[in-house]
């Protein structure tokens, strides 16, 4: 047996540390710019003007009965 060998990969660990911070930070770029950049502000003038339509009279209504005996 040997003893003395290690495998534990310590050069792929790093490079995969690198690739995977170089990911995230394309990943971030690209959405800054897709969502229109870094200074993009949006101005929205919203103007609603709309008036409530008149409804008709409401329907008189009967005279109420008269107590009896009274």
């Amino acid at each position: 047996m040997a003893e003395g060998t290690s495998n534990s990969g310590g050069g792929n660990s790093g490079l995969a540390f690198i690739v995977g911070g170089l990911v995230v930070i394309v990943a971030v770029l690209a959405f800054f710019m897709m969502s229109g950049g870094f200074t993009h502000k949006k101005q929205v003038d919203v103007n609603i003007s709309a008036s409530a339509p008149k409804l008709p009279d409401a329907p008189k209504l009967p005279d109420a009965p008269k107590a009896p005996g009274g």
